[in-house]
Protein backbone atom coordinates (compact mmCIF):
# COMPACT_ATOMS: atom_id res chain seq x y z
CA UNK A 1 0.00 0.00 0.00
CA UNK A 2 1.31 3.44 -0.96
CA UNK A 3 1.92 6.13 1.61
CA UNK A 4 0.02 9.41 1.48
CA UNK A 5 3.16 11.16 0.17
CA UNK A 6 3.59 8.59 -2.60
CA UNK A 7 -0.08 8.88 -3.53
CA UNK A 8 0.14 12.68 -3.69
CA UNK A 9 3.29 12.52 -5.83
CA UNK A 10 1.66 10.00 -8.20
CA UNK A 11 -1.53 12.08 -8.40
CA UNK A 12 0.42 15.27 -9.02
CA UNK A 13 2.43 13.64 -11.82
CA UNK A 14 -0.73 12.19 -13.41
CA UNK A 15 -2.56 15.53 -13.26
CA UNK A 16 0.41 17.46 -14.64
CA UNK A 17 0.70 14.93 -17.48
CA UNK A 18 -3.03 15.13 -18.25
CA UNK A 19 -2.78 18.93 -18.38
CA UNK A 20 0.35 18.71 -20.56
CA UNK A 21 2.49 20.30 -17.86
CA UNK A 22 5.06 17.50 -17.58
CA UNK A 23 7.97 19.91 -17.15
CA UNK A 24 6.42 21.85 -14.24
CA UNK A 25 7.91 21.18 -10.81
CA UNK A 26 5.47 21.33 -7.90
CA UNK A 27 6.59 21.61 -4.29
CA UNK A 28 3.74 19.62 -2.78
CA UNK A 29 4.70 20.46 0.81
CA UNK A 30 4.79 24.18 0.00
CA UNK A 31 1.33 24.06 -1.58
CA UNK A 32 -0.07 22.05 1.32
CA UNK A 33 1.56 24.47 3.76
CA UNK A 34 -0.14 27.41 2.07
CA UNK A 35 -3.45 25.54 2.18
CA UNK A 36 -2.93 24.96 5.90
CA UNK A 37 -2.23 28.63 6.57
CA UNK A 38 -5.36 29.64 4.65
CA UNK A 39 -7.52 27.02 6.36
CA UNK A 40 -6.39 28.03 9.84
CA UNK A 41 -6.14 31.78 9.26
CA UNK A 42 -9.38 32.31 7.36
CA UNK A 43 -11.80 29.36 7.21
CA UNK A 44 -11.26 25.79 5.99
CA UNK A 45 -12.80 26.35 2.54
CA UNK A 46 -10.24 29.13 1.97
CA UNK A 47 -7.56 26.44 1.50
CA UNK A 48 -8.47 25.24 -2.02
CA UNK A 49 -9.58 28.71 -3.05
CA UNK A 50 -6.28 30.26 -1.94
CA UNK A 51 -4.12 27.64 -3.61
CA UNK A 52 -6.12 27.87 -6.84
CA UNK A 53 -5.87 31.67 -6.99
CA UNK A 54 -2.16 31.62 -6.15
CA UNK A 55 -1.57 29.00 -8.84
CA UNK A 56 -3.59 30.97 -11.37
CA UNK A 57 -1.61 34.13 -10.60
CA UNK A 58 1.66 32.22 -10.90
CA UNK A 59 0.55 30.79 -14.24
CA UNK A 60 -0.33 34.21 -15.59
CA UNK A 61 3.00 35.66 -14.48
CA UNK A 62 4.95 32.75 -15.90
CA UNK A 63 2.95 32.61 -19.13
CA UNK A 64 3.43 36.31 -19.79
CA UNK A 65 7.17 35.97 -19.33
CA UNK A 66 7.31 38.09 -16.16
CA UNK A 67 9.21 35.39 -14.28
CA UNK A 68 10.18 31.71 -14.52
CA UNK A 69 7.74 29.11 -13.17
CA UNK A 70 9.48 28.58 -9.84
CA UNK A 71 9.83 32.31 -9.15
CA UNK A 72 6.20 32.95 -10.11
CA UNK A 73 4.96 30.15 -7.85
CA UNK A 74 7.07 31.22 -4.87
CA UNK A 75 6.01 34.86 -5.25
CA UNK A 76 2.30 34.10 -5.56
CA UNK A 77 2.35 31.69 -2.61
CA UNK A 78 4.32 34.21 -0.56
CA UNK A 79 1.76 36.93 -1.21
CA UNK A 80 -1.12 34.57 -0.37
CA UNK A 81 0.56 33.36 2.83
CA UNK A 82 1.32 36.92 3.99
CA UNK A 83 -2.20 38.14 3.21
CA UNK A 84 -3.81 35.20 5.03
CA UNK A 85 -1.77 35.90 8.16
CA UNK A 86 -2.56 39.62 7.97
CA UNK A 87 -6.25 38.85 7.45
CA UNK A 88 -6.29 36.59 10.50
CA UNK A 89 -4.54 39.22 12.62
CA UNK A 90 -7.00 41.92 11.52
CA UNK A 91 -9.96 39.66 12.29
CA UNK A 92 -8.67 38.61 15.71
CA UNK A 93 -10.63 39.84 18.74
CA UNK A 94 -9.21 43.12 19.95
CA UNK A 95 -7.48 43.87 16.64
Amino acid sequence: MKSQDETLEDWCRALLQALELDDVEIDINEVLGLAGVAAHSIVRPAAPLTTFIAGFAAGLASGSGQAPDSVSMQAAMGVARKLAKEYAAAEAPGA
